[in-house]
């Protein structure tokens, strides 16, 4: 496995407080604002094109992006069904790295064009990224952005006539946190020449500091930039990681852009990240309520200790993470807000929904599991995917989607009392009304001892915080097929974030429902649970664990 070279880093002590201080310092963002000259439409608008500090398609239509990234360049053989799968899942956009061939294997025109074909047919716009420039200055394999010119003018002939369909990201990361003031004059110098070479497409430029511009350098230099592409038609990119850890800094830095009348997106973004915890909540909220782009880092095949960052485990749509299931299926997720463009069929004028699934009918219902089923929804456009949803009170908590009108749904807990229901989406992004509910109780579990074995251990620590991970054998002779793990933390511990399986938490007793990818335990099997945590004073090992109620012994 290639791991994916991380690309933020955290800033210096020194640079957190100077972002803390400027970024709640409300007015003074919005003198800013008011001192920056408004973006001007776009000279050629050829396709996609920037009008107004915002992103339209070439019928003046406005145009969200709602997607994630994919790793193209490290898993060229998972290209095809990554993006037919990230479109099933309600995306409207994708992100593709590429590579110059300074680092990696170099993506030729003759992979560009295929490239964009896919995107085309599966109704994707296609951002396409030169990642070999990641963290220039700092990283030393890294290229600068006149070598990733050099690299988009080599596979021009891939994009001529793309308009409509691509955004060229001219380099992912362009600097890192070293001499990162040569951002400014080398990101003009880099879409001038692009200009300059017959290239009408939409320009994406990435912020400095491994993406996160904790030094402003992209945020105060902005108009400048945008005023230097002769077209008009230049967006600006931020990487949202550990830098931007509340609610405040997010809102801070976008509405900076949007104020100016400069057009913003965040185009990377975790639940979770090495140098913090980002506000990944924030960052959807607020970008829904601006009307701004997001694309989620990253699908799936990050390595090298940030594996929590994919969102489909091993590339299969049906084993999403935590990650991949707030993404797609959570509050202000891209089922619920993504809009397909309207060059691909999706319309501004097709506002109609589907009609409202049919109430859904549970079977087989176990201990960790239901099948439901349901009357499928019509559509003048047609029906692309059901999302499936639990509902408790007035909140839900998206479960599963299907683009047929039934699903199977594990890690449920046994002998516990679940309410289900559906929603449809169309072609154009439109989404039904919620069907009605069905009630559904799990079997009961096992009885007072299980053949299972745990393992606890814990990973890393720091200050108020650490990584841990469980590690769950079937110790029997049959299959365990879903489960549910019972524990208590000695000392209130408290789950901030978990992959492999879903933690709930009252006071210091933990319940984890299996996730689909775990769910399945052969005999002398294992899975694993891995987590992030807060502690304070005391970080003990939890002292028993039962698995579907039935007690395990600790390894």
């Amino acid at each position: 496995m290639r791991p994916r070279p991380r690309n933020s880093r955290p800033p210096t002590r020194t640079s957190r407080a100077t972002l803390l201080g400027l970024l709640l310092s409300v007015l003074s963002l919005l003198a800013l604002g008011t001192t920056v000259p408004p973006a001007q439409a776009a000279v050629r608008a050829t396709g996609l094109h920037v009008s107004g500090g915002r992103l339209l398609e070439g019928n003046g239509n406005d145009f969200v992006m709602r997607g994630v990234n994919h790793a193209h360049t490290w898993y060229p053989g998972r290209t095809t069904a990554a993006l037919s799968d990230i479109k099933r899942l309600g995306a409207n956009t994708v992100r593709v790295v590429l590579s110059t061939g300074d680092q990696w294997t170099r993506n030729d025109a003759t992979d560009v064009a295929n490239i964009v074909a896919q995107c085309k047919q599966n109704k994707l716009i296609c951002v396409l990224e030169a990642h070999d420039t990641t963290g220039y200055g700092e990283q030393s394999a890294a290229v600068s952005l006149s070598r990733a010119a050099d690299y988009w003018i080599g596979v021009q002939s891939a994009l001529t006539g793309q308009e409509n369909y691509v955004i060229v990201n001219i380099g992912n990361e362009p600097y890192g946190n070293t001499n990162y003031a040569g951002w400014t004059a080398d990101t003009k110098a880099a879409i001038q020449r692009l200009r300059s070479a017959g290239f009408d497409h939409t320009l994406m430029v990435d912020a400095p500091n491994w993406g996160q511009d904790w030094s402003f350098t992209m945020r105060d230099n902005a108009a400048s930039v945008f005023a230097a592409d002769p077209d008009r038609n230049t967006m600006f990119s931020i990487h949202m990681y550990g830098v931007f850890d509340t609610a405040a800094k997010v809102s801070a830095y976008l509405n900076t852009f949007v104020g100016a009348g400069l057009p913003i997106l965040v185009g990377e973004f975790g639940q979770l990240h090495s140098d913090g915890d980002p506000d990944e909540d924030a960052i959807m909220a607020t970008t829904q309520s601006l009307g701004l782009g997001y694309l989620g880092w990253s699908w799936s095949g990050n390595s090298g200790g940030v594996e929590y960052l994919d969102m489909a485990t091993g590339f299969d749509p049906n084993a999403l993470s935590a990650w991949g299931q707030r993404i797609f299926r959570g509050a202000n997720g891209i089922a619920a807000t993504a809009k397909q463009a309207t060059v691909y069929g999706g319309s501004s004028g097709d506002t109609t929904p589907p009609t409202t699934p049919g109430t859904p009918t549970a079977t087989n219902v176990t201990a960790t599991s239901v099948a439901l089923s349901w009357a499928a929804s019509t559509d003048a456009v047609g029906v692309t995917a059901y999302d499936v949803v639990r509902v408790s009170g007035t909140s839900e908590t998206g479960v599963a989607s299907s683009a047929t009108p039934s699903v199977t749904v594990t890690g449920l807990s046994a002998a516990t009392a679940y309410d289900f229901a559906v929603y449809a989406r169309d072609a154009a992004g439109n989404r039904s009304t919620r069907s009605a509910t069905v009630r559904v109780t799990t079997a009961a579990g096992g009885g007072s001892t299980a053949s299972c074995a745990v393992g606890y251990t814990v990973s890393g620590q720091w200050s108020g915080g650490f990584q841990g991970e469980i590690v769950i054998r079937n110790t029997g002779a049959s299959t365990v097929n879903g489960w549910t793990l019972g524990f208590t933390f000695p000392n209130g511990q408290r789950i901030t974030n978990m992959w492999g399986g879903t933690a709930t938490q009252n006071g210091s007793a933990v319940g984890v429902a299996a996730a689909s990818y775990t769910a399945v335990i052969a005999p002398n099997a294992t899975v694993a649970v891995g987590f992030t945590a807060s502690w304070t004073g005391t970080n003990g090992k939890p002292a028993a664990f039962t698995l579907n109620g039935g007690s395990c012994s600790v390894s």
